[in-house]
């Protein structure tokens, strides 16, 4: 039985959460009844101004956990960074789950398709806690997400041969507004020969290795292997990106591919390409526009998609905006799944319904 209304909690108010907020007060079949946030600067606030509105809801943020998992929400949207907490995210989403409270969550990313690159006894637990608690996990976001898997596998579906799929973000991240994955993540004005979290071994199999996997696992290929590779430039003149400055000679551009190997031939691919200044790495492919994700299809026919994205002129905030409008479209197709750690593959298309002005 479909419901009229879907009862939802927010889960953290940061890059995506104000947007995710945002979504949720502007879908007519979604009633926001709680916010999570983690510290008192933001307790007692509306969730209006929070998000930026002007019209407030009534509903005030809170830190108590405890009190928004009493409320037995029909959903809620999780969207707490977790890049640098992985297991106490985990740990977050089976509390939720084994509340019977369903969850769609923009972290950690390597859940969008664990299979084939989380071990079993990693994933077992979450599938256990979803089924005791009636409740049913999706993650999603846009990339891993809806631009490497939905996009593509819509693609595929015009061809009558398929060489090579390759998924790839190519992005001026001058504008993107969060400090530790761009410094200590990511690694950006540091020296070349400094390793950050995301360049150490495993971690870009482990972060895209899903998109790869859950690509080859819709397309029915069996994959020999999933390999990474990447590739760092520096800065030729000084450059200041969030407050910070970047020293000529220190790490300023970022190529990555996770590709997937059969038969000792790529068959997937997922490539980021990453610059501080469009000038940087002029020989790297280039986007359309001032960023995009695009989608390549090699076969035949031969598809090439370029998606471009912008919010107040910014392609930065449009990737947040559509990351969170994403995850909160999906609520009530999640809610009415099957117990259990959802994929892309699982959901039905879910659309903008209503939000037409």
């Amino acid at each position: 039985m479909t419901k009229n209304t879907y009862r939802v909690v927010q889960w953290s108010t940061g890059n995506v959460g104000r947007w995710a907020l945002r979504s949720i007060i502007a879908r007519p079949e979604l009633e926001l009844v709680g916010v999570w946030v983690s510290g008192p600067a933001k307790a007692g606030k509306d969730a209006a101004e929070l998000a930026g509105l002007d019209s407030p809801t009534g509903v005030l943020a809170t830190t108590d956990a405890q009190a928004l998992l009493a409320l037995r929400p029909d959903c809620i949207v999780h969207t707490a960074m977790a890049d640098d907490r992985l297991l106490e995210a985990v740990e977050d989403l089976k509390m939720f789950l084994r509340a019977g409270i369903n969850v769609v969550s923009s972290s950690p990313v390597f859940l969008q398709f664990p299979y084939g690159t989380l071990p079993s006894e990693a994933i077992d637990p979450i599938v256990e806690a979803a089924e005791a608690g009636g409740a049913s996990l999706w993650v999603n976001g846009i990339d891993p997400g809806w631009a490497n898997d939905w996009l593509p596998l819509l693609l595929t579906s015009g061809s009558e041969r398929i060489d090579r799929v390759v998924c790839s973000e190519l992005m001026d991240y001058s504008t993107y507004d969060n400090p530790k994955v761009l410094f200590e993540i990511m690694g950006f004005g540091s020296e070349l020969d400094e390793l950050p979290l995301l360049l150490q071994p495993g971690v870009l199999t482990l972060a895209w290795g899903s998109v790869i996997r859950q690509l080859a696992a819709a397309l029915d290929v069996e994959l020999d292997n999933v390999t990474q590779d990447f590739e760092r430039l520096p800065a030729s003149e000084p450059l200041e990106v969030g407050g910070r400055k970047i020293a000529v000679g220190t790490a300023a551009a970022l190529r990555f591919r996770v590709s997937g190997i059969r038969s000792g031939r790529e068959v997937f691919a997922l490539e980021h390409i990453t610059r501080l200044h469009p000038d940087l790495a002029p020989h790297w492919p280039q986007p359309t526009g001032k960023g995009c994700y695009r989608v390549e299809v090699e076969g035949e026919p031969d598809y090439q998609l370029d998606l471009q994205l912008y919010s107040g002129g910014d392609h930065a905030r449009a990737g947040l905006v559509g990351t969170a409008a994403r995850l909160v479209s999906t609520v009530p197709a999640v809610v009415q799944a099957r117990p259990g750690l959802l994929t892309a593959t699982d959901l039905p298309l879910t659309t903008g319904r209503g939000l037409v002005s």
